[in-house]
């Protein structure tokens, strides 16, 4: 099992997951973070954390964001892992229920 950081994350990406995972398991891209599958130890400490609600089990994946458990394990690989918590940018509030992020994605 393995935690998945979904679309809700997009252009939000505030970090407050970062400084709870023993692990350093968060990777983080232009405008998304995510999980590395390999890293990641079960631990459910990130979830409860994300203001945007982003973060699910793997096996517990909402309809519709099945494809980020891809995501998550081809981006883990590329971008540079982030180990502590950084400022949200500063649109990220106005993000937080824009539904349909997807196609903003920055990889």
């Amino acid at each position: 099992m393995t935690y998945v950081v979904t679309e809700s994350c997009i252009k939000c990406k505030y970090t407050d997951c970062v400084d709870v995972c023993p692990v350093d398991c968060f990777r983080e891209g232009p405008n998304f973070l995510v999980i590395d599958p390999d890293e990641c130890i079960d631990c459910t400490l990130c979830e409860p954390e994300c203001p945007a609600g982003a973060i699910f089990r793997d096996d517990d994946l909402p309809a519709g964001q099945e494809e980020f458990e891809e995501i998550n394990a081809r981006l883990a690989k590329i971008w540079p892992a982030i180990i502590h918590k950084k400022a949200a940018p500063e649109d990220a509030d106005a993000w937080l229920e824009v539904k349909d992020k997807r196609g903003l994605l920055e990889e």
